[in-house]
């Protein structure tokens, strides 16, 4: 498998692409999907689906293009419905412009598959209610959104978010990961479970 990223939207937030064959699936289109529309022609893939780690506009404002552009569903948790009523859903704020409004379909945590690939849909809130982890064991990779990042953890000041929630959910369900699992964060580089479990200074005790 082949992971893909491009940083979209005016936070320049990672949107990955996860190929397997000759299929894909999409996480956090965060702006214009453009230049993953190119990859997914230059590559011969089709997309299968468009998984959201969370509803915060700048992981979702390319949804409503990319998937008109190739059929893909959007899914998300439930959970986080209740931000597309705000501006954390849908933009507006600071300057940034509204984003288009997008059908989607809720996803509930369990085992899935996408592009081909077994996923585990893990929840993992604290940065919102309804934040999801997708793990993909044969790619050793886990797209955590903006639940960890490099040496850092998301924001949990935001409605929804809670620290001891957050920390829970990382120590419960991504340091329980191999240790050579790559996270693919929303912002930021990637890093593994065993770097962050030893040297994330939100996690010294752990």
């Amino acid at each position: 498998m082949d992971i893909a990223t491009f940083p979209l939207g005016p936070l320049q937030t990672n949107c990955f692409v996860l190929a397997n064959g000759d299929q894909a699936v999409v996480v956090d289109p965060g702006g214009d999907p453009a230049p993953v529309l190119d990859h997914l022609k230059e590559q011969g893939l089709t997309l299968t689906h468009i998984l959201n780690t969370h509803l915060h506009f700048d992981h979702t404002a390319g949804n409503k293009a990319l998937s008109e552009a190739t059929g893909a569903p959007v899914l998300a948790h439930q959970a986080d419905a209740s931000l597309l009523e705000t501006w954390l859903g849908r933009g507006g704020d600071m300057g940034l412009p509204l984003i288009d409004v997008y059908d989607w379909t809720p996803l509930e945590p369990g085992e899935g598959v996408f592009a081909g690939a077994a996923c585990r849909i893990l929840h993992t809130p604290g940065h919102s209610t309804g934040s999801l982890t997708f793990h993909f064991p044969d790619a050793g990779a886990a797209f955590v959104g903006d639940l960890i990042f490099y040496r850092s953890i998301g924001r949990t000041d935001f409605p929804g978010g809670d620290l001891p929630t957050l920390k829970r959910s990382v120590e419960e369900h991504i340091f329980t990961m191999p240790p050579e699992t790559r996270l693919l964060s929303g912002h930021g580089p990637e890093t593994t479970v065993g770097d962050e479990r030893n040297h994330n200074p939100f996690f010294g005790g752990f």
